[in-house]
């Protein structure tokens, strides 16, 4: 079974998140910010992390540079809605980071799915 992290600020998000990929037979990890999803990642392995770009503490940006120069094997997903700046700039600035897939919020689930698919290199699930 596929582990995956969703770091999301929003309770909400990662509630509906985690319902999505249980339903589709992922272990889900979860966290509330950048500082609490690294200390998961040192403790557990996991296929896929799952990020927002826009939160306290440790913001995605600072998280997914953390993620790709201690863990350079592991897929990232990162998501936003936009804050000060449009969603798409955010999720531009993670892309150049590396191998890292982008979604920007709100997205249909199989959208994400897709990507998450993508990103662990599966087969795309039947819909």
């Amino acid at each position: 079974m596929k582990r995956i992290l969703v770091v999301d600020d929003e309770e909400q998000i990662r509630t509906m998140l985690t319902q999505m990929l249980e339903q589709e037979g992922y272990e889900v990890h979860t966290a509330e910010n950048g500082e609490d999803g690294m200390s998961q990642v040192g403790q557990h392995f996991f296929d896929l992390v799952i990020t927002d770009m826009i939160m306290p503490v440790k913001d995605g940006l600072k998280f997914i540079m953390e993620l790709v120069r201690d863990y350079p094997e592991l897929k990232i997903l990162a998501i936003s809605g936009g804050g000060a700046i449009k969603a798409e700039r955010y999720l531009t600035m993670a892309g150049y980071l590396g191998d890292i897939a982008t979604l920007e919020k709100p997205f249909k689930r199989e959208s994400l799915l897709n990507l998450v698919t993508q990103q662990l290199g599966e087969d795309a699930p039947a819909v």
